[in-house]
């Protein structure tokens, strides 16, 4: 796939947003289609895949979703100017008996898959703007924001103007940008990436989701490093993957598109993901076959908040190889805490180190960075500790328990929900895992969506009646952290898991503004 994008003839005259002089034909060089009506020589001015964007002259790419099939609005599209439409061949039949396009001044095309078709139009009409900016894509169940986190400050740090693509949001050098996912349909990809290069990156970090390698949102990108951290069973159900297989199967897909696969080692799942690529190797974790190997953890205070150091050792015969500017021997102090941050810091390190980036910046990298929502202290009161932190599913709620229990004086509580229109065995497994590891739950909600909010928490109770742990149930979130506040004891630490960064409680489709940080303040306030 990739080999058909990079046997391509440079396109001459550079595609950027509103030209008017792009011939279809151009955005299409790279990929194998039918012409059904018009012809590929029609000029286009944008390309389009939502029909409420479309203006004069667009491209409409009908793209088919788990919830909707943007086959079924070519109408809406082409009351609002579209020139071309590409379409499926699995639609093509249908479309036809409908008479779809009586207009011959219309062209449409047929391919066989309009993702895997946009990825390499996108990059077409950006003029491939990832070959002009160091790629690193980061997979895995758990640990991708904060290992791009590590990479963009050690750039950054460095001197490398540096973007970034992922969960909390995008950075292009120009603007910041919310995410609606954590890797972006593959046209906002190269827009961004675009918008990269002109801002003066030379460098982008890249959160890459297995519903995005599933989805061929980085389809034909290749990157220069793939990170592996670590393989959970997490994210299977409708409208994600349909079986650990096919989980697997798509994470695996980066290490096909890459020079370098920097990969954990110690998880069972790493052979079979990286482990028989093409790609060259470089491996991380706490065994001693890892190039990159973690000793010495121990749990420390930078700034009064809790973190963790280590003594990273490397393989000298790497070193050699790399002719990279290091010693085998690092002491690093993380500005988190965890051990699970420390194989996303044995990550990054690698990555850093073959972008030959210098031991000095990576030690100063690491003591400075913040991740927004990941294990991030709010202040309440003196005697209390409260954390907000992202982890919503079992696996990484699991995780943060654990690095906490290691700060914890008095009681570690839990405040979580769980995510509405997702898998209930993710519910029944978050009440078990709190029950387990928390010393008192607050279940309450967390973008129900458009499920009822009681029956997730019947399910979290379900979860957390096999065990002995003790607990309440509050729907409202607010009333929840300000119940949990308002009963604190001294020593006591409290994690507000689920929702991290977010801004918005999801609510039958509508998005509510909320964010545990300003929640924690208010009722700080209100209690003091």
């Amino acid at each position: 796939m990739l080999t058909m994008v990079y046997l391509c003839v440079k396109i001459i005259n550079k595609a950027h947003a509103g030209e008017c002089d792009l011939r279809l034909q151009r955005v299409l060089y790279s990929l194998t289609y039918d012409v059904i009506c018009g012809t590929d020589g029609q000029e286009i001015r944008e390309i389009q895949y939502d029909s409420r964007r479309v203006k004069k002259g667009d491209l409409f790419v009908c793209l088919k979703g788990f919830r909707t099939n943007g086959h079924l609005f070519i109408d809406r599209a082409l009351d609002k100017g579209a020139s071309a439409i590409v379409i499926q061949n699995d639609e093509r039949k249908a479309l036809e008996a409908k008479k779809m396009w009586a207009d011959q001044s219309l062209t449409v095309i047929s391919v066989s898959d309009t993702r895997y078709a946009l990825a390499y139009m996108a990059a077409a009409y950006y003029d491939y703007p990832f070959r002009k900016l160091r790629t690193i894509g980061i997979t895995g169940t758990k640990g991708k924001t904060t290992t791009s986190y590590m990479i963009r400050a050690g750039l950054m740090e460095s001197g490398h103007k540096t973007g970034l693509i992922g969960t909390i949001g995008i950075h292009t050098g120009k603007r910041q940008i919310k995410s609606k996912n954590t890797t972006p349909e593959s046209l906002e990809v190269h827009r961004m990436m675009n918008e990269m290069v002109e801002a003066g990156c030379d460098s982008v970090v890249m959160e890459v989701s297995s519903q995005a390698l599933k989805m061929s949102r980085v389809e034909g990108i290749l990157f220069d490093i793939a990170i592996f951290t670590n393989f959970g069973e997490d994210h299977i159900g409708p409208g994600e993957h349909r079986d650990r297989r096919e989980y697997l199967q798509c994470k695996k897909r980066l290490f096909s598109q890459c020079i370098v696969g920097i990969g954990n080692v110690d998880d069972k799942c790493y052979e079979e993901i990286v482990g028989d690529s093409e790609c060259e190797k470089i491996t991380y974790g706490f065994g001693e076959n890892a190039d990159y190997m973690a000793g010495q953890v121990e749990k420390t205070w930078i700034n009064g908040m809790p973190s963790v150091s280590f003594v990273l050792r490397r393989d000298r015969s790497l070193l050699e190889k790399e002719k990279a500017p290091g010693i085998e021997e690092l002491k690093i102090d993380l500005s988190m805490p965890g051990e699970f941050n420390v194989m996303n810091a044995l990550a990054a390190t690698a990555a850093l180190q073959k972008l030959k980036i210098t031991d000095e910046v990576i030690i100063r990298a690491m003591r400075q960075m913040i991740v927004p929502g990941r294990m991030e202290c709010v202040d309440a009161f003196p005697d209390c500790k409260v954390y907000i932190d992202y982890a919503h599913n079992e696996m990484s709620l699991t995780e943060s328990l654990k690095i906490l229990r290691a700060y914890c004086h008095g009681r570690l509580i839990v405040l979580f929900g769980c995510g509405g229109n997702r898998p209930r065995e993710r519910r029944f497994g978050m009440g078990k895992t709190a029950g387990i590891y928390a010393d008192y739950a607050i279940i309450t909600t967390d973008n129900p969506r458009f499920e009822s909010p009681q029956s997730i928490l019947d399910d979290i109770e379900c979860g957390i009646r096999q065990t002995a742990g003790k607990y309440i149930i509050i729907e409202d979130r607010e009333r929840a952290v300000e119940y949990a506040l308002k009963n604190h004891l001294p020593g006591d630490v409290i994690l507000i898991a689920g929702k991290g960064h977010e801004t918005y409680q999801e609510i039958g489709g509508i998005k509510i503004p909320m964010d545990d940080r300003k929640l924690v303040r208010k009722c700080t306030q209100i209690l003091s």
